[in-house]
């Protein structure tokens, strides 16, 4: 981020606005807004900067700028039609290290003034850094529209009662828990709805029944999509939301991990080719730990946990030491590379059935049922089959497919690095070499993959 953004406190806030215009006019009532003295010195003012000093909401100085305006300000905003009059000011503040802001001029402001969702106590700011005000006002214009106007209510509850709950749960987890039920119950819902009296009394009669000395804890098995964020279910943005602690592997994309609640935990314990970070048992007693400690823990994995996931084995290992756990399905790889790639998994014209097998190498070898696998008007899958590819195609032309069959390789299926190669059991390791085709990737083995000149929507085949 090129603009860090902040909220400041405007209490003993001294703020100059250079200039008198409408621009100048906008910004000194955006201040108005808060608690900031705000002072206006320009030779010519126009009417509603006039008005603001009428009521007496500023200080108001007709006559030209001059350096000794700075004095005891913490903030200038310069908008006046002189170039060459705002580059100067800006170099003055600068040099007396007040924060400055020439409007209309990006790469003269040292801070800038975000698009505003105003619900006191509740302030949403978003800022594209000046870089595209039209898309910022739509994006406002979004968020107006969504969020109810009845939210200030909401804060103005939640500031009520903040030093009462404080004081009642001695740790930050136990509070969040609290607020987070508060907020979801019928509690916040009386409080929208005005009926504040209602809410207080069943606020009161929650906070004295909690159990402060008793904080849960409990897993959340989350399939995070083969990769594109855009693709994962509600429920697993919420979750991750809701995170103390967050257990993540190779293939959850940077994407994705920013979702997660901003100061959640996150432990690293991905796998690559060959090379454990941590082991599995390791990562299954970890999960336990972490919720039997009170946490809410989720363990993101990438695809779908239930497929090829190992999270069968996490769950057993909760289930003996006691802990309560959820799981949430996520799109699989198979279904996320095959979609983007253009190639269906069933056709009628194509294959009538489709399996999933692991291409991952034990003892230099592939211990699959390759007989089945071989199958005519099928579709085969390989997670994890980029070392084995020889041996995968090998074996399923001692076993029946022709050498000719299709075969296609997304790498990185869903994301802006989405590769895809396509060829036939007897080249497609010669063309993934040419390709440098590399781990994440998936081969699809069968008919469809002839389909995928003709159906890819997404980036560009190889």
């Amino acid at each position: 981020m090129q603009y860090f953004p902040i909220f400041l406190d405007t209490t003993d806030l001294s703020c100059l606005v250079v200039g008198a215009g409408e621009v100048a006019a906008r910004k000194v009532e955006l201040l108005l807004k808060t608690a900031t003295q705000i002072t206006v010195v320009a030779p010519w003012v126009c009417d509603t900067v006039q008005r603001f000093a009428n009521e007496e909401k500023i200080n108001l100085i007709v006559r030209p700028y001059d350096e000794s305006d700075l004095s005891n300000k913490q903030m200038v905003f310069v908008a006046t039609d002189n170039s060459e009059l705002n580059k100067q000011i800006h170099d003055h503040a600068r040099a007396q290290k007040i924060l400055v802001n020439v409007v209309d001029n990006t790469p003269l402001c040292q801070f800038i003034t975000p698009s505003i969702v105003d619900r006191s106590p509740i302030i949403i700011a978003i800022s594209s850094g000046g870089v595209a005000p039209v898309l910022l006002r739509y994006l406002r214009q979004k968020l107006e529209s969504v969020i109810p106007q009845k939210i200030s209510l909401l804060g103005k509850f939640s500031e009520k009662f903040r030093e009462s709950v404080k004081k009642r749960f001695k740790s930050v987890t136990e509070r969040r828990y609290f607020w987070e039920d508060v907020l979801d119950g019928d509690i916040a819902e009386n409080v929208l709805q005005g009926n504040q009296q209602v809410a207080e009394q069943k606020f009161l009669e929650k906070l004295n029944a909690a159990d402060a000395s008793k904080t849960v804890g409990e897993v959340y098995l989350v399939g995070a999509g083969p990769g594109d964020p855009d693709l994962l279910t509600f429920r697993a943005l919420r979750l991750m939301q809701k995170a103390d602690v967050v257990v993540y592997d190779r293939l959850v994309s940077p994407e994705i991990l920013e979702l997660v609640r901003r100061d959640a935990e996150k432990i690293y314990v991905g796998k690559a080719k060959s090379k454990h970070t941590v082991p599995q048992n390791e990562i299954n007693e970890l999960l336990a730990k972490e919720a039997l400690a009170g946490n809410r823990v989720v363990r993101l994995k990438g695809g779908d946990p239930f497929i090829f996931g190992r999270g069968g084995e996490e769950l057993e290992t909760l289930i003996e030491r006691g802990v309560n756990f959820q799981v949430v399905p996520g799109i699989t790889a198979a279904s996320g590379a095959a979609s983007y790639a253009g190639i269906p998994l069933t056709h009628r014209d194509h294959a009538k059935s489709v399996v999933f097998a692991t291409g991952h190498l034990q003892d230099n070898s592939i211990n699959l049922n390759w007989k089945g696998l071989a199958q005519p008007d099928q579709t085969i899958v390989f997670y994890m089959g980029l070392t084995g590819l020889p041996i995968i195609c090998e074996q399923l032309v001692n076993h029946g497919l022709a050498a000719t069959t299709p075969v296609a390789m997304v790498q990185s299926a869903t994301t802006s690095d989405q590769k895809v190669v396509t060829g036939t059991l007897e080249d497609i390791q010669h063309k993934a070499e040419a390709a440098d085709i590399k781990p994440p990737a998936l081969i699809i083995v069968g008919s469809v993959v002839s389909l995928h000149e003709k159906l890819s929507w997404f980036g560009k085949g190889v």
